[in-house]
């Protein structure tokens, strides 16, 4: 049995989803607050897979993720950088996405937490933008979601969502593999279209769009006309994540 770790703090929005995702993926999954992993009431040390949910960590202050990512760093960095450099699933989820951007896991081409290297910036509409978008997942790939072949539909509900980086930086990231999603409808303008990307060993992946909002097809917005599969797109995102997870 693959043990899972949902973490969370205030303002976190999206755990309970996210924790149900993985539960239906088939792993034993345990949602916790920071507090208990800085208290020495959980440890990294005994799970196979991290995910940080989307929501508003501490409200978001100075910028989206910022702080939490400044927590991890600074007060649990050590036992994340193990657990990353040991191979286990990383996924980060919309404000997750933003926390490992800014934690300096993603895109981590100077290795983990190494500096920050990118970041996720306000739409170019200046608005928060709330809809549902097609993702292509990019051929040649090295995230442990490189078994996904098809386009897959999945909400979008961010503010600060728009990827970019320096020419250098993208050109690597491509070349290395490790751009993951790109938006067939681009609802932030991020930069090539970039909607998820993963470290260069594969092992952390975050994404501004919501799998853990589609994971059974009456989470669709049209799933009452009929022809809409019973499993949503969104789940096997997290059957992936498991089964890579098993190997730890």
């Amino acid at each position: 049995m693959v043990n899972a770790l949902v973490l969370r703090v205030e303002g976190t929005n999206c755990d309970e989803e996210t924790a149900n995702a993985l539960r239906l993926a088939g792993a034993d999954t345990t949602l916790a607050h920071i507090n208990d992993l800085l208290k020495g009431r959980q440890s990294l040390e005994d799970y196979q897979a991290l995910a940080l949910p989307g929501g508003f960590a501490h409200g978001d202050d100075i910028a989206a993720g910022v702080l939490l990512a400044n927590q991890m760093k600074n007060l649990l960095g050590a036992d994340v950088k193990a657990f990353v450099e040991e191979g286990k699933p990383v996924i980060g989820i919309c404000n997750g996405f933003q926390v490992l951007v800014k934690l300096g896991l993603l895109p981590g081409i100077e290795g983990p937490m190494n500096r920050q290297e990118a970041t996720l910036a306000f739409n170019n509409s200046g608005i928060f933008h709330d809809s549902w978008v097609h993702l292509q997942p990019q051929n040649g790939n090295k995230c442990f979601l490189n078994k996904i072949k098809s386009a897959v539909y999945l909400p979008v509900a961010h503010a600060e969502g728009r990827f970019i980086a320096d020419d250098n930086v993208i050109r690597r990231m491509l070349d290395n593999g490790q751009v993951v999603f790109t938006y067939l409808e681009n609802p932030n303008g991020a930069m090539r279209d970039i909607a998820g990307i993963c470290n260069p060993q594969g092992n952390v992946f975050g994404l501004m769009p919501h799998p853990e909002r589609f994971v059974h097809k009456w989470m669709h917005p049209q799933w009452t006309r009929g022809g809409i599969p019973d499993e949503g797109d969104g789940l096997q995102f997290f059957t992936h994540l498991v089964e890579y997870a098993k190997k730890f």
